[in-house]
């Protein structure tokens, strides 16, 4: 399976935590494919990184396979892997190992026929406070745990605090220079799991020039900015992937922020919610506000 190869291992998560997860994947592994619901459900593979050939990628654990290799770090978004086998194979029933961030994803992709939650078993496993801290996350671990201890949330980010404290002038100035950086490398769709539109609004000539670099300020990432209001998880991947280390956690932050105090709307909280993006005019509460 491809992925992001790294030899990068941060050694946050403790061995006996590692252990843990590879046990749980082996009895998963274990049940037969079409056993049970819930806690009793058999899968056909777990989805996970493995380590090979000192690189570390997303890969599709089966039955007799060599699980000593199922690695946890680097932190990577396998999510995209489980929505294409989901596509694939429509009677695939997977198990897959997940952060809390993995876990919001699954949700955000469950509404949007992405992957069959009826088919999918997460073996959540909790961050470690270092990571939460690393991340700025406000709940670094899986409402469904298995393995590990839930860590208090992580800080607020500090460029965040900061720009509540700027007027709107010197918010324009801080993103003209923050998008200015962008080479318009297509790295944080990319590796993003709420992306997955066939057709890309970032590749319209209509809305974003071709050829012209730094993208027209600020369309490029602003259309990125509204797709993503209702969907993003805060993996944090767009920033980590970013060559040109612009700091693009801080928009989704404020996005997320936005969405939770007009719309009472948290991405990934709760699969039975509806995104409030996704709904039509007669679905809508401004339309009914507006009817009174």
């Amino acid at each position: 399976m491809s992925g992001r190869a790294s030899t990068e291992m941060n050694g946050h998560a403790s061995s006996g935590t590692l252990e843990e997860i590879r046990r749980l994947v082996a009895e998963r592994l274990a049940l037969p494919p079409q056993a049970g619901e819930g806690a009793e459900m058999g899968v056909d593979g777990v989805v996970a990184l493995r380590r090979s050939s000192g690189s570390v990628a997303p890969y599709l654990f089966q039955k007799g396979d060599d699980l000593s290799t199922l690695e946890i770090n680097p932190k990577y978004p396998v999510t995209t892997l489980v929505s294409r086998l989901h596509k694939m194979f429509p009677t695939i029933r997977l198990g897959v190992v997940a952060r809390g961030c993995d876990e919001r994803a699954y949700v955000e992709m469950a509404k949007r026929n992405q992957i069959d939650p009826k088919r999918l078993f997460i073996i959540g496993f909790a961050c470690t406070a270092e990571e939460a801290q690393e991340c700025y996350c406000a709940e670094p671990y899986p409402k469904r745990l298995m393995v590990g201890t839930p860590v208090a949330p992580g800080p607020v980010n500090p460029l965040v605090e900061k720009y509540d404290t700027l007027s709107l002038d010197e918010r324009r100035a801080f993103w003209k220079q923050q998008f200015v950086k962008c080479i318009k490398c297509y790295g944080c769709r990319n590796i993003c799991p709420e992306c997955f539109c066939e057709a890309c609004a970032m590749e319209d000539a209509a809305w974003v020039e071709p050829g012209l670099l730094a993208p027209l300020f600020p369309t490029f990432h602003l259309i990125r900015a509204m797709h993503m209001a209702s969907r993003c998880v805060a993996c944090r991947e767009c920033e980590r992937t970013c060559p040109a280390y612009i700091p693009l956690t801080v928009l989704y932050d404020l996005m997320r922020r936005d969405m939770a105090a007009l719309l009472g709307y948290v991405p990934g909280a709760n699969i039975d919610a509806k995104p409030p993006l996704s709904v039509d005019l007669t679905e809508a509460p401004l339309r009914v506000a507006m009817a009174h």
